[in-house]
């Protein structure tokens, strides 16, 4: 089914929603037909798999190339971290006081802090603490920004779908998906796996890696109905006073530039696991479980009587799962040496970072002018043709890891894994033979910032 006909199909479905059925249907008669699922072939060039941090940036660059590109993303919207997962401050763009990460994210990013009418930190400012230069954005209007930046590359978006079954024939991927009343075989040339788990590049036989203990994962919350100032902490146990402080911090009414934080809190998930149904589920009720119980806790304390849940996010987000095995594997001391490869395409600035459950936060920052860099040889799994990975699950030891999976950097390798996609269909070709110049050079031409030594 081409996209003339799926959207046929949608406005037919519309029609009948807003009460624009036969007169059959109207009087509530049974279908002579019932429903049934819906079967497709899809032909594209480049099957990017992930609507989340990476996989919109990968599908708006795919599409503006002039790529037939196809987005297939299992739940109801893009974003994936930054809007279902709530960490609605993506960073870091800037290091040093200029900018390392630009392109199509630093355009959505802009997009959606203009239209909401918020500010900017100043960059030129060194900041006493890294996150004082994350972004924050309106999540909701993120959401509508990317699908809309999407839609206008000419990207075929299929929410609620997921892939089951993966293979490699006669120089093209046949994957077939399966979502809410629809099977469909999608052949590409390219497959990008931007689910953050490396889930695909598992299912079409390459390696993968991961830790026994992970980090935890976090479920994203607010609250409310109650003073900070005013409690008396002297009588509340020193393990709520960060959750409490945390979600009274003055930002809704920002008169500093110095930075945008927007208060907000979570819950520590252990071993949280977003790889499968399966895992994602129970990472999600165990989430839900502990946040519960600390509302009814937090309530039973002197001042807190009042206090409410204002807002939590759809899903838990993962900081950790599964790697791929690549062709390289950026390695703690590349990322704090902040070294540059012949075949760099994006840059990666952010402290190594690893959450640590009942234990403090082990961090160790860049020295001055240090900036970490991402190969294109990263984002490739080995013995692999045709297939390339961008996020959280690149080709990286735990350390540096531990860095590269906050949003801007995985945004970058979003654009960086497109462009090579891109190339590697005009030439009909692999991405790891695609010269890595003319790769660089499609980067430059929408905007992106390329590594130099």
């Amino acid at each position: 089914m081409d996209k003339i006909e799926r959207r046929s199909m949608l406005k037919s479905l519309g029609a009948l929603s807003l009460g624009m059925a036969t007169p059959a249907l109207a009087k509530g008669e049974v279908l002579a037909s019932p429903y049934a699922v819906n079967h497709q072939q899809v032909e594209t060039d480049i099957l990017i798999v992930g609507g989340g941090t990476a996989g919109v940036i990968a599908a708006i660059q795919a599409g503006r190339a002039g790529a037939r590109t196809t987005l297939i993303e299992s739940g109801s919207q893009l974003g994936g971290t930054t809007t279902t997962g709530g960490v609605a401050f993506p960073g870091i763009f800037h290091a040093w006081g200029k900018q390392i990460i630009g392109g199509i994210s630093w355009e959505l990013v802009m997009d959606c802090v203009q239209l909401n009418g918020d500010l900017l930190p100043n960059f030129s400012l060194l900041p006493d603490r890294h996150w004082k230069h994350q972004v924050t954005v309106n999540a909701p209007l993120y959401t509508l920004l990317a699908e809309e930046k999407c839609l206008e590359a000419g990207v075929d978006i299929r929410y609620y779908e997921t892939p089951h079954q993966i293979e490699y024939q006669e120089g093209k991927w046949l994957v077939e998906t399966v979502g809410k009343g629809t099977n469909a075989r999608i052949s590409c040339k390219q497959v990008i796996d931007c689910t953050g788990n490396a889930l695909i590049a598992s299912m079409a036989g390459f390696d993968v890696l991961r830790e026994a203990d992970t980090q935890p994962g976090s479920l994203v919350f607010r609250i409310g109905g109650y003073d900070y100032d005013a409690l008396d902490l002297s009588q509340i146990p020193k393990q709520y006073h960060r959750v409490l402080r945390q979600n009274m911090l003055e930002s809704q009414v920002r008169t500093s530039r110095e930075h945008s934080y927007v208060p907000y809190s979570y819950v520590y998930v252990p071993g949280a696991d977003s790889t499968t149904s399966e895992s994602h589920t129970l990472a999600n009720q165990q989430g839900r479980s502990t946040l519960l119980q600390l509302v009814r806790e937090l309530r039973s304390l002197p001042g807190c009587e009042n206090l409410k849940l204002q807002d939590l996010k759809t899903e838990t987000a993962v900081r950790e799962t599964y790697r791929i095995d690549g062709v390289y594997q950026l390695t703690h001391q590349d990322y704090v040496q902040g070294k540059v490869f012949e075949d760099s395409l994006s840059y990666s600035f952010y402290p190594i970072d690893l959450h640590r459950e009942g234990k403090s936060i082990y961090q160790e920052f860049l020295k001055p002018d240090v900036v970490a860099s991402i190969p294109l040889r990263a984002l490739i799994p080995k013995k692999s043709r045709n297939f390339l990975v961008a996020g959280r699950c690149v080709s990286s030891d735990r350390l540096a890891n531990s860095a590269l999976r906050v949003q801007a950097s995985c945004m970058g390798m979003g654009q960086a894994a497109a462009a090579a996609a891109v190339l590697a269909c005009r030439q009909n070709t692999t991405p790891g033979e695609v010269p890595i110049d003319e790769v660089k050079q499609l980067l430059m031409e929408h905007g992106a910032i390329v590594p130099t030594k």
